[in-house]
């Protein structure tokens, strides 16, 4: 097995020379992927893995702006529409000076899967740019998603791709991206998802991605008996994500000890709750992307340029980006008793930081399951758009947490071994493929 799987990731890398974050997605999926697609040789025969690890359509565009200065700028743009066999094209644009196509197309196909397990009708897609927010002006801002839309809305629609917001695109950068798209299309539609409430947004958007991946944490914890109650908790991240998810947390009896951001980790031992995680949202707000103020503010350890793996914790939920904990985090976090580790990021653990959890028999969620809160809540945005009524925080919520007890549970079906022991992400890759190859299998070779 192992060869055919070497033989395929050659294949990969050849066709996608450089990419190693879309390499190291790949390789992820297909390692569980293709004992089971051995077995299922109806999948084998129509090529279907071949065919999703290419994108339908890659959208690559330049994208010139006036900054305040009156001097001409230039970034990229990019929108990768990688699989469109179960509904429009769905995922975020990222705005940062990290972007990349291999970073996209990483993104991207972990988006195809991600979408099919929510059980909503969304194919997979990303985009964005290597434009930085940080330190721009609003009207700087403005002028580069008004440039930055005036290419791509020719390549998206409600019925054809629908991005959301994503690192560096938030509420703000979505309204002068739909701004700018109703203006060149003349109509008004639900062709972003993220939008302010007064015009067209779902309520809980901003809080789903991280309730989800706690609530997808507490099936985990079910399965062995275990509650957040009383559990302390380490957070990654400072913004959205780690900000609803420390909401949840503190709901359901845990206690936040952590949150962190590119400078460092803040370790709170009295607990991150209540005007405390509001905080979080001012800091997030001030735009300098740094938690050493928190640590001022309350009077509590700052433990610069390091992460939040080596405290003493029992869960830890990674929000921030993408291989933030490696190996020797995994191996500190399972030093200290950790019982479960659940992404509220895309692709945060690291693959040898994952070979860790398993070996260890610690409960692991991948991101692809535990984190499709957030593109559930712009799933049920689109629903709400297309119906014209605004459902409550309490229905979009309890739709939410349905969502991922249902995902957890396609994760259990696909993903239990002899031992009875759970494979989330053999679980999460098989559940998300079937759906998807199915319905390839039913369109034809298109």
């Amino acid at each position: 097995m192992e060869e055919i799987i070497n033989e395929f990731m050659n294949g990969v890398i050849a066709r996608n020379s450089g990419e190693t974050e879309f390499h190291q997605a790949v390789r992820e999926v297909v390692e569980k992927l293709i004992p089971f697609i051995e077995e299922n040789p109806k999948y084998k025969h129509a090529k279907i893995l071949e065919r999703l690890v290419e994108p339908e359509r890659v959208i690559m565009f330049r994208v010139p702006w006036v900054d305040d200065e009156g001097e001409v700028q230039i970034n990229k743009g990019y929108r990768i529409e990688f699989n469109s066999a179960i509904g429009p094209y769905k995922g975020g644009l990222r705005f940062h000076p990290s972007v990349t196509l291999s970073i996209l197309k990483f993104l991207g196909f972990e988006q195809i899967l991600k979408n099919s397990l929510t059980t909503l009708p969304m194919g997979g897609g990303k985009g964005g740019s290597d434009f930085n927010p940080k330190g721009k002006s609003d009207n700087e801002i403005m002028k580069f998603c008004q440039s930055f839309m005036t290419e791509l809305f020719r390549h998206i629609g409600a019925n054809t791709d629908v991005p959301a917001g994503d690192i560096g695109v938030g509420g703000r950068e979505i309204g002068y991206l739909f701004g700018q798209y109703k203006r060149l299309k003349n109509e008004f539609t639900g062709v972003l998802t993220g939008k302010g409430i007064e015009w067209g947004g779902s309520l809980m958007r901003p809080e789903a991605t991280g309730f989800g991946t706690v609530y997808f944490a507490k099936e985990m914890l079910n399965t062995k008996g275990e509650s957040f109650e009383g559990k302390r908790v380490a957070i990654s991240g400072f913004g959205n994500v780690a900000w609803g998810a420390a909401l949840k947390v503190n709901e359901l009896g845990g206690k936040v000890v952590t949150i962190s951001g590119p400078d460092g980790y803040v370790y709170d031992p009295d607990g991150i709750s209540g005007d405390k995680i509001e905080y979080m949202l001012e800091l997030r707000a001030t735009n300098n992307d740094i938690v050493e103020p928190y640590a001022e503010e309350f009077d509590v350890e700052f433990f610069a340029g390091k992460r939040p793996w080596e405290v003493d914790v029992d869960i830890a939920l990674p929000c921030a980006t993408q291989n933030e904990l490696e190996e020797e985090d995994a191996l500190n976090l399972v030093k200290n008793s950790v019982i479960c580790v659940t992404e509220g990021a895309n692709m945060p653990c690291s693959p040898e930081a994952i070979e860790v959890f398993q070996k260890e028999k610690i409960l692991y969620g991948p991101g692809k399951a535990s984190n499709a809160g957030g593109v559930a809540v712009s799933g049920l945005e689109m629903t709400q758009n297309s119906m014209r009524i605004n459902w409550s925080s309490e229905e979009v919520d309890n739709y939410l947490h349905r969502i991922m007890k249902d995902i957890h549970e396609a994760c259990v079906k696909y993903g239990t071994e002899e031992d009875e022991t759970v494979d989330y992400v053999k679980g999460a890759n098989i559940a998300g493929f079937v759906k998807i190859a199915d319905s390839m299998l039913a369109q034809g070779v298109v």
